[in-house]
């Protein structure tokens, strides 16, 4: 008798081995050719975007991933952006302001709208390939900490024409030490470059997938886009603020967009002098909210040369940025309320956010064993 019940349970325990084996090697299957769901919320700002809009509202309609709204906001547009929108009013929320709220305060706006587990930021300007955004959401899971999901962005025309020879527009953005804020790979021919996922220390807005918890847990007075900045430089403030707060920026090789790209180094005395000038404002605006004095120490000279140049430029010749600097007299005290509040709930150590603030890109790689799951994924998926 007790053989047989040996037996038996000798028997009941390699079923179940092997049960479990099955089972085990089903959810691996699974989790690795798994896309993930959750809805995400894509939020535009129209202002006089009526070269763009229609195309890339197409490419976000026509994304696989099936679980998205879209918000549109329009910052009173007078080109003819509004006929164009009212054409997607069945498909999009779309909101026509009275007046030009300027991108920060529209993306709030469009935010506050949103009920999405995620929010993807879009320019108008921009053309999705049609997996951009389940890419995004796939890697946003690799890590509870990260916040801002990235993909790869190249250039086109203002007519929306793809270059023969694929030329980067940003794979993520990093700062130098004279607090220049730049894209990475921008204006480099795509020969094989930035193929490995890997953290950096922000995403542009042009496209750049948040996580709503980050989103919550970073804003400043109820805002997450800092309505301060207008337009411009306002994608790099939400950057170090969610680096300063703990949260991480994920690269992802395998989503894929292209972008018509305006404003270039170099490329200044093209611009609108408005944009200029908040671009002088903004360059001020990020160091008194954001920088450490450990940080400002370890930079002074190169922080004190660009100094230096903005205000001589300013004086000059740009005097119609000297704007700028009224601006931050006027506001100061706000401005220095905003950065006692960013400080008091600091969450990494001085060494940490040094480690960013170099004259090249950096980036820090991803958890190997993620990243070959979504790797498998991906190549599964093509």
């Amino acid at each position: 008798m007790s053989c047989g019940l040996q037996a038996g349970s000798c028997y009941s325990d390699r079923q179940a081995e092997v049960g479990v084996y099955r089972v085990h090697a089903e959810s691996a299957f699974r989790f690795k050719f798994m896309s993930y769901s959750g809805l995400v919320s894509v939020t535009v700002v129209t202002y006089n975007s009526g070269r763009f809009i229609r195309r890339c509202l197409e490419s976000v309609l026509e994304q696989r991933y099936p679980f998205k709204e879209i918000i549109v906001i329009d910052n009173c547009s007078t080109d003819g952006t509004t006929d164009i929108l009212e054409q997607f009013e069945d498909r999009c929320q779309i909101v026509y302001n009275e007046e030009n709220a300027g991108f920060a305060a529209a993306q709030n706006q469009a935010i506050g709208l949103s009920s999405g587990e995620w929010v993807l930021t879009l320019n108008p300007d921009v053309l999705l390939l049609p997996d951009f955004i389940q890419v995004l959401v796939d890697a946003g899971h690799l890590d509870r900490k990260v916040g801002t999901v990235c993909g790869k962005l190249l250039t086109m025309t203002a007519a929306f024409a793809i270059p023969a020879k694929p030329i980067v527009d940003s794979t993520g953005i990093y700062f130098n030490p004279m607090l220049r804020h730049l894209d990475r790979g921008s204006q480099e021919v795509d020969n094989g470059h930035y193929l490995n996922y890997e953290y950096v220390f922000g995403a542009t807005a042009a496209a750049a997938l948040y996580r709503r918890e980050m989103i919550d847990d970073i804003q400043i007075e109820g805002e997450f886009f800092d309505s301060d900045f207008f337009v411009y430089r306002e994608d790099a403030d939400v950057a170090w603020r969610a680096q300063l707060l703990g949260w991480r920026c994920l690269y992802t090789p395998y989503a894929r967009g292209y972008h018509v790209r305006n404003v270039l180094p170099g490329k200044r005395r093209a611009l609108p002098p408005e944009i200029n000038m908040h671009s002088v404002k903004n360059r001020f605006l990020l160091r008194m909210k954001n920088i450490s004095g450990d940080l400002y120490r370890r930079n002074w000279f190169s922080i004190s040369l660009r100094d230096a140049m903005v205000v001589t430029c300013c004086l000059a010749w740009e005097h119609t940025s000297l704007k700028a600097f009224w601006y931050l007299a006027r506001n100061w005290k706000h401005i220095l309320a905003k950065r006692r509040e960013i400080q008091k709930r600091r969450r990494v150590d001085h060494a940490y956010m040094a480690s960013w603030f170099k004259y090249t890109p950096v980036s820090k790689p991803a958890p190997r064993r993620g990243v070959r799951v979504l790797s498998s994924s991906q190549a599964f998926r093509s």
